[in-house]
């Protein structure tokens, strides 16, 4: 079955993994980031290491380390983890990329341009300090 939107398991991991890591006051570590997303710890750690590279987190290693928060939860919003980990949302005007159309209204009726609009301000709309 198609999806009309979907989010790659990295942008899931990364953003529900900072939303966890917000909640726990001692860190978390990869294992438990894993259990509680149900995903891979060798998925988890190279997202979140994309993440502390791009200064939002901190990385402690050892028996008690962990990832913690680099900036205020408040200050952290959706839309830039999804773009540290997917690139920039593309707005496309057409959902085909064909830079001539041969109708005189697009039969879409630009419904994807203004999904991915929608999307973005969704995302721009959320921080991290809304979830914990």
């Amino acid at each position: 079955m198609s999806k009309v939107v979907s989010l790659s398991e990295a942008a899931s991991i990364a953003l529900h993994g900072m939303i966890l890591i917000a909640r726990e006051k001692q860190g978390m570590n990869v294992g438990k980031i894993a259990e509680l997303t149900s995903t891979s710890r060798h998925h988890v750690a190279k997202v979140m290491q994309r993440l502390v590279k791009s200064g939002y987190l901190t990385s402690q290693r050892g028996p008690r380390g962990g990832f913690e928060l680099k900036k205020n939860p408040e200050e952290i919003t959706f839309l830039e983890l999804y773009e540290t980990i997917e690139g920039g949302i593309e707005i496309n005007t057409c959902p085909m990329d064909k830079p001539v159309c041969p109708f005189d209204k697009c039969i879409m009726n630009n419904v994807t341009s203004q999904m991915s609009k929608e999307f973005r301000e969704y995302l721009r709309n959320q921080t991290v300090a809304e979830y914990i």
